[in-house]
């Protein structure tokens, strides 16, 4: 973090009253990483995601890495409990949430002892001191306050009694003690706003929208906001504010909003529909982290899009899959254990040879695991997951925004291949945010495609029949005819239909032909070829990667180029097919280095596929890789 000195100070008007405000250092600095942290009933989600809106309004390029608890109400105080919002912001363009927190607000005892080793020295600390009570510290294992035994003398602590602060601006509204308390998270957003000189009138929109059929609420909330941005201005323990200036070099030019992946995802879905003409239809059934996908999509009727909560995840794939059938642009969204029930199904999609995204947002395994935290631990179960050869398309995002693109690209190769289709997200990319520019509709692909009309097979006696395997030349895709058509009446299931005519069949040519036709059929999805960033062409380690690990990837091949090392850098979007030009990539380097949230899936299949000694650097602790992480492993492991 880097900074200059600007005096006399900016900010914003007093928001209560008409106090003066004192004469106060200003810093401007190039980024900053902030890190909120809490029980889970303290609302530091939301306090994260207001700051983060705001953020992204005032023009900073930013990412965020929420992290939560499993449980939907964990032991108040406890280690286990502490909900966390990480939001790393510049004035340039970056890549990541950030390695370690330069400030950490801590609302209890439970958040400090959790958090406080990520902090570097120096970093600023501000402790809610009315939660230090000897029994909450007894919880956590303090024997001692760590406000008074020197333990956190490595850092600039701000002891500020958040909680009473709070009650005393809310005296005269009214509200019970209890109810007055649980707005001391918007009193911490109003500090921080001041001390980083973000807008306010967001914010002060949103309580009011949030809670519009209770007023009260509303503006005891904004009071309390409004208390902290003044108590930033007027205690003298904070006697600097920090300005970031807004990244627009960093940024092409078009109208940008903040997003995140689920909702990225979800749009891209909506986007996907509209390109193709067809009704979006989305089989669900609830799981963690991908609901999220449901609730959005639910709310978009007037783009024809039908959403189906099921009772269990084999009737929400096998809805959709109906829906495939019936003629529309069919979805099913779930996570790891989920994936397992719709195996089944997901087969007899790519018999049947129908579009259906299959949508997996991966979590910590195996079965519950850590269902809020994040991994990328099911590409094998994607590629493998079925009985019988069945062989499955497999795109991944590359970041929260990239997942609005990656939906549009499984949607046209379920499209135009007719084959169900896996688009592979995770925790970190689904939760985390960051900009995306808004793109214009004549910039997305065109994804119509013709339903079967009539007959397409001539009989050697002349007639003219329907054949519902018969297939595109170019594409292998048989025909899609909707039911109803005249004329088009077929038979579907899961036995072995015979090519071209579509009727069963046991003969083990046909099926052998089938087997290796389907299999063609996904090797010869078209897919651009891999793009390596190598500026000099004198690297001799390559980074490969998938997926989330895009962001900690490129940010630690930027640390080592500044450090004057020459490193390669290569992401995958499409994992089966891979790109037509990857064994020629990975051989063109001396070194070949892996980094995945799993055990080396992904390093397996490119050492069986391509005979090159790809290593694996791994991590399964549900958090992602971190950049100085991968760049010192990089200059531990290798010669650059």
């Amino acid at each position: 973090m880097t900074s200059e000195v600007s005096s006399p100070a900016l900010g914003q008007p007093p928001l209560l009253g008409e106090q003066r405000r004192p004469a106060k250092e200003v810093q401007r600095l190039d980024r900053v990483i902030i890190r909120f942290a809490g029980d889970s009933g303290d609302g530091m989600q939301l306090t994260g995601d207001r700051f983060t809106s705001e953020t992204a309004s005032f023009g900073n390029d930013l990412s965020t890495l929420p992290n939560f608890p499993a449980e939907i109400r964990a032991p108040a105080g406890t280690l286990p409990g502490v909900s966390s919002f990480q939001l790393h912001f510049a004035d340039h363009d970056i890549l990541t949430p950030g390695d370690a927190p330069n400030v950490l607000v801590a609302m209890n005892p439970a958040a400090l002892k959790a958090n406080i080793a990520d902090l570097p020295r120096g970093a600023e600390v501000i402790v809610n001191t009315d939660e230090f009570t000897k029994r909450a510290m007894t919880k956590v294992g303090y024997a001692a306050s760590p406000l008074e035994d020197g333990s956190l003398e490595a850092y600039a602590v701000h002891p500020v009694p958040l909680t009473s602060l709070t009650v005393e601006a809310l005296k005269d509204s009214g509200l019970a003690r209890k109810d007055a308390e649980r707005a001391k998270n918007m009193f911490a957003l109003g500090l921080l706003s001041w001390m980083y000189h973000r807008p306010t009138e967001g914010t002060e929109k949103f309580l009011r929208t949030k809670f519009a059929k209770k007023p009260d609420i509303a503006e005891a909330n904004i009071t309390a906001f409004r208390a902290g941005w003044n108590f930033g201005e007027t205690t003298e323990d904070f006697a600097v504010s920090y300005e970031i200036a807004p990244a627009s070099a960093a940024f092409r030019a078009g109208t940008y909003r903040n997003i995140s992946g689920n909702l990225a995802l979800s749009y891209g879905l909506v986007a996907a529909s509209r390109q193709a003409d067809l009704p979006l239809y989305l089989g669900s059934y609830p799981i963690t982290p991908a609901s999220d996908i449901l609730h959005e999509l639910s709310r978009h009727k007037n783009f024809g899009v039908r959403t189906f909560q099921a009772e269990d995840e084999i009737a929400a794939i096998g809805a959709a899959l109906g829906a495939a059938f019936g003629g529309a642009l069919a979805v099913t969204t779930t996570s790891g254990p989920g994936v397992a029930l719709k195996s089944e199904t997901i087969g007899l999609a790519v018999s049947l040879e129908l579009p259906l995204l299959v949508v997996a947002i991966q979590r910590g395994g195996p079965s519950t695991g850590l269902p809020t935290k994040t991994e990328q631990a099911d590409l094998l179960q994607a590629m493998y997951g079925r009985n019988g050869e069945a062989p499955v398309p497999i795109v991944a995002p590359a970041t929260a925004a990239d997942c609005f693109d990656a939906a549009i690209e499984a949607a046209r190769i379920a499209l135009a291949y007719r084959t169900p289709v896996f688009l592979l997200s995770d925790g970190y990319l689904a939760n985390g945010s960051e900009p995306w520019r808004i793109p214009e509709i004549d910039e997305l692909p065109d994804l119509r495609v013709q339903f079967a009309t009539g007959p397409n097979h001539t009989l050697d006696n002349g007639d003219e029949v329907f054949w519902p395997y018969k297939r595109d030349p170019q594409t292998l895709a048989r025909p899609w005819a909707v039911p109803g058509t005249p004329g088009l009446e077929h038979r579907i299931g899961g036995i072995e239909k015979q090519d071209g005519t579509g009727n069963i069949s046991y003969d083990p040519a046909n099926h052998d032909l089938m087997v290796r036709t389907r299999q063609a059929k996904i090797d010869g999805i078209d897919v651009p070829d891999l793009e390596v960033d190598d500026p000099t062409g004198r690297g001799q380690v390559l980074m490969i990667g998938w997926g989330s690990t895009y962001g900690p990837i490129a940010a630690a091949v930027r640390r080592l180029r500044t450090q004057g090392h020459d490193v390669a850098q290569a992401h995958l979007r499409h994992l089966n097919p891979f790109p037509p030009n990857l064994g020629d990539v990975l051989g063109g380097y001396r070194d070949v280095l892996v980094p995945e949230m799993n055990l080396g899936q992904l390093a397996h299949l490119l050492r069986a596929k391509y005979l090159v000694d790809a290593q694996s650097y791994t991590q399964v602790t549900g958090l992602p890789f971190t950049s100085e992480q991968l760049a010192d492993h990089v200059l531990e492991a290798f010669d650059v």
